[in-house]
């Protein structure tokens, strides 16, 4: 590794090499080579003066990509396709005259970024399903945890754990349905020409126009799709690659969501994500445990959806049928999206799966909570035993007030059921206060909802997609 030049941190720190290679040169460069034989196929099959032996020739280097020849060429002619066709030709020396025959350099420069986005979605979606399993999990185990819930981040309506967790999910289960409704449709460009016309192919095969129909749908199926897209410019439309970053944009807006949670919860003492043993959470501070992943997902996935403006603004300044302006965008903007957040994801799926609970934590901030939204039922049992329902509602406002001033003020525990149980207006003693204190009996059906939840929207996922399922996250810092 050099020192004395710039080095991506997405390359470096937070990208798997699995999706640093789907976008690496030698992907890249190995796939011109087989739309350059799916085309030579094609045209031969149509009828074209194209003979075995060249197409033979062809798939013997497909995959021994002579970089020195090419780099050197392109110093000469400033141009990476041509450079490329040279070199292959210096290889297929009988293949080289036909070699990106009636094709303009978005035959391979296009349809190969569509190849290459499938692809990646293809492992973004892995990555996607294995976080929503452990997170699946995590639910199941912790469905029936008692906890307090926050609206405005203000002490609210106990919930469970689990159902917390639910949230999350139901958040990327929306990704992955966009997700799998985007890489469904993507398809390629096909080879169009200059301008989309196909007029170069008009002379190839003579005004053959049955023939020429037959060219997209048989690139198409040699390379693994189903249909090219059925008008173009001199590239696809560049609304496709506006597309696929929302999807990413999605899926990075989902973890924000639930790293700031567990940001929060990890303040809180109730939840934490995983910590090495060896790990330091601050300089200064030897005690600290940073929730520095949490914090990691949350700082790429504010780029990711910053970078999602670059497609939408490209597509948008598009001139008829093409410009060069999208060029240098399009290097950037749709690597380092997708690099980014299978650094994302493989942060997700590490938290997820070693997410630490404090049940001691949890009950405590709980039950001191508690007392105040348990007044209700507090309330029917006094009318139970002979109260005045309106009566005792002033009765339970005001002792509210007292206990609250109590804990705000002087920094007291919650005495709110001591001070019920010493007005005789209620009828109630201390005892049987207390029974009225089982945090189980204020989550609502949480724990139902967890179940039905799980059992509904995500294990059929889960098993349509148990092939891709067993992943574990690699983190490198």
């Amino acid at each position: 590794m050099t020192n004395d030049r710039y080095v991506s941190p997405l390359s470096e720190r937070y990208a798997s090499k699995e999706m640093q290679y789907i976008f690496s040169p030698d992907k890249k460069f190995r796939t011109w080579r087989k739309l350059w034989i799916a085309l030579a196929e094609t045209e031969k099959e149509l009828g074209l003066a194209i003979t075995d032996e060249q197409i033979e020739e062809l798939k013997a280097h497909a995959d021994d990509i002579n970089y020195d020849v090419a780099k050197e060429r392109e110093k000469a002619v400033r141009h990476d396709v041509m450079s490329h066709v040279y070199a292959y030709g210096q290889q297929c020396p009988k293949a080289k005259g036909i070699i990106h025959l009636g094709a303009t350099s978005c035959y391979v420069g296009d349809n190969t970024d569509i190849i290459v986005m499938a692809e990646a979605l293809a492992l973004v979606k892995r990555k996607l399903v294995n976080v929503i399993a452990a997170l699946a999990a995590f639910a199941a185990e912790y469905k029936n945890q008692p906890t307090l819930a926050f609206t405005h981040f203000q002490p609210a309506q106990p919930t469970t754990v689990g159902k917390r967790a639910t949230l999350w999910i139901q958040e990327l289960l929306m990704d992955l349905e966009d997700l799998e409704y985007v890489k469904g449709s993507l398809k390629l460009l096909g080879s169009k020409g200059t301008t989309g016309t196909q007029a170069s192919f008009l002379e190839l095969f003579d005004g053959d126009q049955e023939k020429i129909d037959k060219i997209d749908p048989m690139i198409a199926e040699k390379m693994g799709f189903e249909a090219c897209y059925p008008v173009s410019g001199q590239t696809y439309s560049r609304k496709v690659d506006m597309r696929v970053m929302h999807v990413l944009a999605g899926i990075a807006a989902s973890a924000h969501k639930f790293s700031n949670d567990i940001r929060l919860l990890q303040h809180l003492k109730e939840v934490e994500e995983p910590f090495e043993k060896t790990q330091i959470g601050s300089s200064a501070m030897a005690y600290k445990r940073n929730p520095m992943r949490s914090e990691r997902i949350a700082s790429l996935a504010r780029y990711v959806m910053i970078d999602a403006l670059n497609p939408a603004i490209t597509s948008a300044a598009q001139w008829f049928e093409r410009t060069l302006d999208d060029s240098a965008n399009k290097r950037l903007s749709i690597p380092e999206g997708f690099l980014a957040v299978d650094g994302i994801l493989d942060l997700c799926l590490n938290v997820a799966d070693g997410l630490v609970v404090y049940p001691k934590v949890i009950e405590k901030r709980l039950m001191s909570e508690l007392p105040f939204m348990a007044t209700e039922n507090i309330m029917m049992d006094a009318v139970k035993a002979g109260g005045d329902r309106q009566e005792l509602h002033e009765k339970i406002r005001e002792l509210s007030m007292e206990a609250a001033k109590n804990v705000k003020e002087r920094g007291l525990d919650n005495n709110l059921l001591q001070l019920i149980a010493e007005d005789p207006s209620f009828g109630l003693d201390a005892d049987g206060l207390r029974e009225t204190m089982d945090p189980s009996k204020y989550v609502g059906r949480a724990p139902i909802q967890v179940d039905a939840f799980l059992k509904d929207a995500v294990d059929p996922v889960l098993e349509a997609n148990r092939d891709i399922l067993g992943m574990r996250a690699e983190i490198h810092v």
